[in-house]
Formats: structure tokens, C-alpha cells, sequence
């Protein structure tokens, strides 16, 4: 089975200039409406940038193959293990922005060593991670012979300032690699890409008061030369109404929730309604920040806090964890949201913690509901490591009947005595390597982390 990759969530790995060469020579500046990203050589101001996990030597041009011309991009995809990759994928780009708006679909020939199914293709992505308008065409059939593709473009007027000019990623297919050329890559106006029937997920969403959130599972299907095509697309493209702007407020590309209630909210593309309905029940969400810490910094070891100097912390959202961790400001003070909260993993394995010296844990929690938060203390023990045989940790459950107490919809400061946690498993405290958070609340805010006594 081919392996999917999320566009939105690759990062680049590494830049490999690629720009000018012979057939746009002597040009200085780009034109805006400039079609070209590869035809023999590479539009002009195009560089690819690598995905990260990609290999990274996956592309060259090969002037021994073609479909119209003297050579082709040629990318090499990796077998199941392969060290120099799990995949090969990333991004072209524009240093120079484009004019987009005069044209309806990116198209290109492609061909393969062997059948695959390309796993994505698409435009849009800029690599930056502030990419709003990517947009892309998933499970390609492609054979030893040259074949034409067609990306739509879902709302062309959007792209009038566009870096983001096609990305590609593909992985092993029953453990194997191939290797695939693309030729003639450019934007068009076709005129054939006609019926635009956009699509919104209907479904119910729940963000924070006070925060922008985004829609997945927004498509938009094209009759391309009379055969359906969908496409895969960012809500930038679709402008979004609700029936209560005190509720929600959509815009071109954006979704805001106002206040507390419920909206239903509808979109539409380029003037054509969109399929779908979203029922939005925003989050209570803390409009103030936490109390500021009152204990003398030469008696902490913080993790996170405004008010301390803070030792290094691996991660505040582990890679095993189920958890979405937004950093973020209240009042200009600085908060880690966790939402979708099963459990995070906070690890800070390469500088283990000696908190032998500390009387106390502290952290500020606000939850919006639940019954439950669990706080969790894991020490690695004299080996260091996890998993040596000498690992010891202790979860602490707190709920509205606790002591310390959690209530919903206010900063709760949770000033635990470290005895809780050693009498109840937590061996030593001297290689302290993890803090785990869960329970059932769903989003948590979080503040002031640190040890004291």
C-alpha cells in the first residue's frame, strides 16, 4: 500500500538550488504570470526543497530522457529501509512570487520505472509551514509510458502572490522503489476544467474562544476533458458565513470563534456553494493569564514559566503522545495548549532532572471541562535510561473534590507535595526524565511548570 503524506505537515529538510537555467538565461526578474516551473531546465528564481525525512539526492535532471525536449526531472524513490530516505518528496518553489490568477490547472507528463500509484502531487506548498492554499490530487496511476496529469486549480484568484509552485511525494510500494520522471510542468489555461462542485466536511468542531481554527476534509471536484477530478484543498480557498457572527466569524479563508454558543457555519467557492455544513460550539477559553509565581527563583528548577529562567526540555509533546500542543500568548504571557488531549508527553531525557532538593511540583492548569486531571512523574533511575530496570514513576489523579483542587473555566494552581508522588511508587527523584499530562478534559492550558521548596 502506498504511503500517504499530509502536504501541510512536511517541513524542509534542505534546499537545493536549482534556479536559471539555459532556456530562461539573461532574464533578471521573473515575469508575474510566468507558466514555466521545469521544462528542459527550471523556471526562473525555482529552487526544490527536500522534505524532511526525504532523501534528499532524490531528484537530477536527466538529459537521457523526455517527453518533449532534451531532458526530464528524474526522482529516485527509495525501497523500505533505504538509510538515505523513507521517501522522496518536497517542494518546488519561487524565491520571486507569482501571478497565478491567469490560469485554471498545473499540468505535467509523468511516466515510471514501473506501475505505482503516486501518492500525492499538488501546488500550493511553500515549505514555510504558512502555506494556506495548497491544493492536490492523490493516488496517481502511472506506467512506463509518458502520461498527462492535470492539477485544477480551485480558485485562481486566490494565487495572485504564490511561492508554492508543486510538490510531490511518494514512498515505497510493497517495499520497493522506482524511479520516476516528470517533464513539462507548467501552469495553463485549459478551459477544460469546467463544474466546479466544492465540498466542505460536515461535521462539529469545537475550538477555543479567541482563537482562529482551521477546517480539514475541504475538496473541490472538477469535470477535467468531461472525467471527474478532485482535488484536495486548504479552506483557503472557500469563503466561509455563520449564522451567528457573535458565535462564529467566517471570512475569505478563515474561521474565528467569537464567543461562547452555537453556529452553523457554510462556505462557498468562488461564488459556487459549497457541499456541507459545519456546526461550531466554541471552548470557553482563559481571557487572562495565570498567577504569576511568588517563590524565589534560587528555590525552582522551571520547565516553563515567564517568571523563571527555564532548563532545557526535549519536548513538550513526545512523539508517542495524543496530544496537539499550540504555543501560545495571553496577555502577552506565554501558554502551551494541549488539545485533543488523551495524553502529552513532556520528556527532558538529555538533562534529567535531580529534584531531591525540591519540596514541591507546581503547574497551572485551566480546563474548559472534564471530570479529571492526571499528573504523572517518571524517574529513569541510576542508569539513566528508559527501560533499565530501575525506572519508577507515580500518577496523580486531581479532580473538584481534590486537594489541590480542579475547577473548570479558572487558572488552577496545582502546588503538589513531592511526597504524593514517592509514596505512591515514585522511587527517586534524582533522574527525573518525564511529566505526563491526561485525563479527560480535552484541551488543557498550561503554565508556570516547575519544582520548588
Amino acid at each position: 500500500m502506498s504511503r500517504r503524506f499530509p502536504a501541510v505537515v512536511l517541513a524542509a529538510a534542505v534546499t537545493i538550488a536549482l534556479a536559471g537555467c539555459a532556456k530562461h538565461a539573461g532574464i533578471v526578474a521573473p515575469t508575474f504570470k510566468d507558466p514555466v516551473v521545469f521544462d528542459d531546465s527550471f523556471g526562473a528564481y525555482v529552487d526544490f526543497q527536500a522534505f524532511l525525512g526525504s532523501k534528499v539526492d532524490a531528484i537530477a535532471i536527466d538529459s537521457t530522457e523526455a517527453y518533449s525536449g532534451t531532458a526530464s526531472i528524474r526522482v529516485t524513490v527509495p525501497p523500505a529501509g533505504d538509510p538515505s530516505g523513507t521517501y522522496a518528496g518536497g517542494a518546488f518553489t519561487s524565491s520571486r512570487a507569482r501571478d497565478l490568477t491567469g490560469y485554471d490547472a498545473l499540468t505535467f507528463w509523468a511516466k515510471s520505472s514501473r506501475n505505482v500509484t503516486f501518492d500525492i502531487v499538488g501546488i500550493g506548498n511553500d515549505n514555510t509551514g504558512t502555506s494556506r492554499y495548497t491544493a492536490s490530487r492523490s493516488s496517481l496511476a502511472m506506467t512506463s509510458a509518458w502520461k498527462r496529469f492535470v492539477v485544477p486549480i480551485p480558485l485562481a484568484s486566490r494565487l495572485r502572490d504564490e511561492k508554492g509552485l508543486f510538490y510531490f511525494a511518494e514512498g515505497p510500494e510493497a517495499g520497493q522503489g522506482a524511479t520516476v520522471w516528470f517533464d513539462e510542468i507548467r501552469f495553463e489555461k485549459l478551459l477544460t476544467v469546467t463544474d466546479p462542485r466544492p465540498a466542505i466536511p460536515t461535521k462539529t468542531l469545537t475550538p477555543d474562544v479567541g482563537s482562529y481554527f482551521d477546517v480539514s476534509g475541504t475538496k473541490v471536484t472538477f469535470a477535467v476533458d468531461g472525467a471527474d477530478v478532485t482535488v484536495d484543498c486548504m479552506q483557503g480557498y472557500f469563503t466561509f458565513a455563520s449564522s451567528a457572527d457573535s458565535v462564529v466569524r467566517g471570512g475569505e479563508g478563515t474561521l474565528f470563534a467569537a464567543g461562547l454558543g452555537l453556529a452553523t457555519v457554510t462556505a462557498s467557492l468562488g461564488g459556487v456553494a459549497a457541499a456541507g455544513t459545519l456546526t461550531v460550539t466554541p471552548n470557553a477559553a482563559p481571557q487572562s493569564p495565570a498567577p504569576t509565581p511568588t517563590v524565589p527563583a534560587a528555590n525552582v528548577i522551571s520547565l516553563f514559566s515567564n517568571a523563571y529562567t527555564n532548563v532545557p526540555v526535549d519536548t513538550w509533546s513526545a512523539s508517542w503522545d495524543l496530544a496537539d500542543l499550540t504555543d501560545l500568548q495571553i496577555a502577552g504571557n506565554d501558554v502551551k495548549r494541549y488539545s485533543n488531549l488523551t495524553y502529552a508527553g513532556i520528556e527532558f531525557i538529555t538533562h534529567e532532572i535531580d529534584a531531591t532538593a525540591m519540596t514541591h511540583f507546581h503547574l497551572d492548569v485551566w480546563i474548559p471541562h472534564g471530570t479529571s486531571f492526571k499528573v504523572k512523574l517518571v524517574d529513569f533511575g541510576a542508569d539513566g535510561v528508559y527501560g533499565g530496570g530501575d525506572d519508577t514513576s507515580s500518577e496523580l489523579t486531581f479532580t473538584s473534590a481534590t486537594t489541590p483542587a480542579v475547577t473548570l473555566g479558572t487558572w488552577c494552581s496545582l502546588e503538589i507535595p513531592l511526597t504524593s508522588f514517592t509514596s505512591t511508587g515514585l522511587a527517586s527523584r534524582s533522574h527525573l526524565a518525564q511529566l505526563l499530562l491526561s485525563g479527560d478534559p480535552g484541551t488543557a492550558y498550561i503554565d508556570n511548570v516547575y519544582f520548588h521548596d
